[in-house]
Formats: C-alpha cells, sequence, structure tokens
C-alpha cells in the first residue's frame, strides 16, 4: 500500500505541483537567498522570511530534517555606494544591518538558519569555483580595464546548452533589445561576470586574475555547494531572483558539477504590493518610489502575529497587496485566535458540547493537514484554525469545564505554531522591558547549537535561567517565558 506524500508543491522549473522527494529520505537540503545588507529590510524581505519559515516548520512537523541555508550578500555595488555615500567603511555597515535583521526575524519567530553564510566568509570558496568553470571551458578572463592589471572572468553563456530552463527565455529574447556592441574583453553580451576586477577605493580581494570581488550570482552557488554540495531538495528566493540570479546560478552550477538538476524544487513567493493613497493604483513596493514599510516600522506598531497573518492569509506564490483594510482586517483576525485562549467559565464536562468539541479538534488538524499538504495552501489551513476557534468558543459560551476547553485549545497552538504564530496570552502583562535582548540571546543559543557548540549554548541557557527566564525548546522551535 503507497503512502501519500507530505507535500505537493509547486515547481518553478518544470511550471507543475509535484509530490515532494528528497535527494535523501527524511533529510531536506534547502537553500534561500538572503538580503543585500546595505539597509533596513522591509515587509517584502519579511514576506520571504516567513514564507519559507513556514514551509521549513510544515516539513519539521511532518518529520523530516531540514538543513536550511540563509545566506547574506554582503559584498555588493549597493553595499559599496551606500558605505560611501554614508562615509562608513562597507564591513561595518554591513554588521550593523545584519544584526538587525537577525533581531528583526526573532521577533517575527522566524526560526535561525542552520547556517548563515556569508559571501565574505567564502573567498576561498569562490575563487576555486571560477578556477574550475575556466578549466572546463565555461569561464574565461578579460582585461578589464586597459590600465590596470586586474581582469574580470565572465561564464560563457553559449557553451551552455539549456540556458534560459528556469525562466523559459532563450537567448535571443534575453539579448533582444540590448545593445549588440561587445566590447573587446567579453565574447558575447549574455555573458554574466563571476570575478569583476577592482575599481579604486572599494574592497577587494587577491585572486588569479588580480585584485578583484565576486559577481552576485556565484556567490550564492558556492555557499550552497559549501553547505548542502552538489545538489539539494529546495532553492528558495523571490521571483523577483528568478532572472537572471537564479538561472545563472542553475547554469554555473551544473557546468562544475555535471549534477542536473542543481535543484530538486525551485520555489518563489510572490512580492509585496502597495497601494498609493493619492492614485489608488497598486504599485510594487520598491525603494526607487519611496514606499518601503521597514520591519522596524511595522514591529513598532503591531504584533509580529499580524504580519504572519497578512502573509499567510495570500498563497505564497500571489502578488500580496498590503493596505490599511488588509493590516485592520488581520488584527481583528488576530484577536480572535489569541481570544480563543481565554479560560472557561463554567464547569460542566460530561455536556455533549465536550465530545463535539474533540471532534471539532480532529476535524481541525485533518483540514489543516489537507490544505498544507496541497501546495502549502495557508489560507485553507487558516480557515481550518478559525473552524476550530468557533468550535471552542461555542463551547466556553455553553459552559464546558477547563480540561476539554484546554485541550481544544492546545491543539489550536500546536497548529498555529506550525504557521510560526505564538498566539501569545490574551490578557497579557506589560510587555517585559527586556524582551529583544532576550529574543536576541535565545537566538545566538539556536545558532550556537546548529553549529554543534553545545558548551556554550548551555551556558547562554544558564544565564537565561539565573535571570528568571525559563526556555522550552518545542518541535516548533524555542519558546521562553519569565517566572
Amino acid at each position: 500500500m503507497s503512502v501519500a506524500p507530505e507535500l505537493f508543491l509547486y515547481n518553478t522549473l518544470t511550471r507543475r505541483t509535484e509530490p515532494f522527494e528528497t535527494l535523501e529520505p527524511g533529510l531536506v537540503r534547502m537553500y534561500v537567498c538572503g538580503v543585500t545588507v546595505y539597509d533596513d529590510a522591509h515587509i517584502g524581505h519579511a514576506m520571504s522570511a516567513i514564507v519559507f519559515d513556514m514551509l521549513r516548520r510544515y516539513l519539521e512537523w511532518r518529520g523530516y530534517h531540514v538543513l536550511h541555508i540563509v545566506n547574506f550578500t554582503d559584498v555588493d555595488d549597493k553595499i559599496i555606494n551606500r558605505a560611501n555615500a554614508l562615509g562608513r567603511d562597507p564591513h561595518e555597515l554591513t554588521e550593523h544591518y545584519i544584526s538587525e535583521f537577525f533581531q528583526q526575524i526573532a521577533a517575527l519567530s522566524v526560526l535561525p538558519a542552520t547556517f548563515y553564510p556569508r559571501a565574505t566568509q567564502t573567498m576561498p570558496e569562490i575563487i576555486s569555483f571560477i578556477e574550475h568553470l575556466i578549466a572546463k571551458g565555461f569561464a574565461y578572463p578579460a582585461a578589464a580595464h586597459t590600465d590596470l592589471p586586474d581582469q574580470d572572468v565572465y561564464f560563457r553563456v553559449a557553451k551552455a546548452d539549456d540556458y534560459g530552463k528556469l525562466s523559459r527565455r532563450n537567448l535571443d529574447e534575453m539579448l533582444s533589445g540590448t545593445r549588440v556592441e561587445v566590447a573587446e574583453y567579453k565574447e558575447s553580451p549574455a555573458d554574466f561576470a563571476l570575478w569583476k576586477a577592482a575599481k579604486p577605493d572599494e574592497p577587494y580581494w587577491d585572486s588569479p586574475w588580480g585584485r578583484g570581488r565576486p559577481g552576485w550570482h556565484i556567490e550564492c552557488s558556492a555557499m550552497s555547494l559549501k553547505h548542502l554540495g552538489e545538489q539539494m531538495d529546495i532553492h528558495g528566493g523571490g521571483n523577483d531572483l528568478i532572472f537572471p540570479h537564479h538561472e545563472n546560478e542553475i547554469i554555473q552550477s551544473e557546468s562544475l558539477t555535471g549534477k542536473v538538476p542543481f535543484a530538486r524544487f525551485w520555489v518563489h513567493n510572490g512580492m509585496v504590493q502597495l497601494v498609493n493613497p493619492q492614485t489608488g493604483n497598486v504599485e510594487k513596493m520598491s525603494k526607487s518610489l519611496g514606499n518601503l514599510v521597514t520591519i522596524k516600522d511595522f514591529l513598532s506598531q503591531h504584533p509580529a502575529d499580524v504580519l504572519r497573518l497578512i502573509v499567510l492569509g495570500s498563497h505564497y506564490r500571489k502578488p500580496l497587496t498590503y493596505n490599511a483594510d488588509v493590516l485592520a482586517d488581520n488584527t481583528r483576525r488576530f484577536e480572535r485566535l489569541r481570544g480563543a485562549l481565554l479560560p472557561a467559565t463554567g464547569t460542566d464536562a460530561r455536556s455533549p458540547a465536550v465530545a463535539t468539541l474533540a471532534q471539532a479538534s480532529h476535524t481541525a488538524e485533518q483540514d489543516f493537514l489537507v490544505a498544507m499538504r496541497d501546495d502549502l495552501n495557508t489560507s485553507g489551513a487558516l480557515a481550518a484554525l478559525f473552524e476550530l476557534v468557533r468550535a471552542i468558543n461555542i463551547a466556553r459560551d455553553l459552559g464546558v469545564a477547563q480540561e476539554p476547553l484546554t485541550a481544544a485549545q492546545q491543539t489550536l497552538r500546536d497548529l498555529a505554531g506550525v504557521l510560526g504564530l505564538r498566539l501569545a496570552d490574551p490578557n497579557p502583562t506589560a510587555p517585559h522591558e527586556a524582551t529583544p535582548f532576550i529574543d536576541l540571546l535565545v537566538t545566538l543559543r539556536s545558532e550556537l547549537r546548529a553549529a554543534k557548540q553545545f558548551a556554550l549554548a548551555d551556558s547562554v541557557r544558564e544565564r537565561l535561567a539565573a535571570l528568571g527566564v525559563v526556555l522550552e525548546d518545542t518541535p516548533q522551535g524555542p519558546r521562553w517565558k519569565v517566572e
């Protein structure tokens, strides 16, 4: 008798929803493109983090071990330009925004990734990757500047027969509308940079081609190869990365290793859109339009679970429209979820409502699983939660005792936890003034455990306990409370 797959997942590469199968039974190798750390992270970054955190939580709930890699791009034109404009050291700038990002995703209940590699910490692997591509004829060095000894290195796109298979573009379409002139150091306009010769006053690393720094695309290929091996189960990111970033990752990785496919599933989340209050038009959220909503600003005014509900209320592959009405609707939904955790008002343990509530809990679990199995249908999963909320509230109104009510409430908490919803006490005291710092230490402990530095992780836990902070490890991640 065959066992039904735990998940049917849409694959951007094949344009089909397919049964999820891993390269190695029980283990998921997942790489997600992270942020370029040059400015405040916004709710678009939060959406991607929440989507892939939800995917990870679901897979772990179904019994998989997930090796989860999220990179930081910490050397890039945007970083260099921003640092120069502010008169700051690029490394100091990136460290500042990385630290902020860790605090913000912890506040959003995003589980720490297994590793957070950085481009600047992967230079030997990047250089070796490029050397092997040159040796195999897929890349070539070229003098970038006649007055400098340093060279660019380009990927030779014409040598790759299936370039464009992710974005479904052919080479002619890619070149349509581009300049046809080819500089003497570049063989084709389609060729993309693997290594960039150093310019004055910007960071550089020594290489066989002189001083320079890597191109954006090669960074992710080298980091994924280092931490996950030649192939992976899931490669994720926003759908704005499909071309050229992910397309270029595929071609350079498969050209190096000869292993196809580089990633078994390509998973892409949609983009956040905002409604322009003056025109009523829906616009892509972008820095150039000046319509960014930063994570910092959102969390200063609203509970983190509200942003989770906004993201999870829409399908992860679709554009997400954010406006005041969406915010208000999901704030009310958040209060409904929390309200279901209020204590019983009666003592009836034998009412028919007890059996009805137990059945509602069972139905919610089944409906939740069916929805999530169907390409992570989180709106359907939330509908199952709200049906359980309705049943809990009816049972409370009918005077059901606390014990059966608690069982149903625990089911609600557990299923909500799969989605990363924490559902704080509906009658909370004032927020603990040290909450941001405790969250940061809890995140640090998780990273230490992932790095197998267990003695240091235990030391963090013991110091927290000495301060009255009780830490509990759960399938949905660590939880803490102050006693």
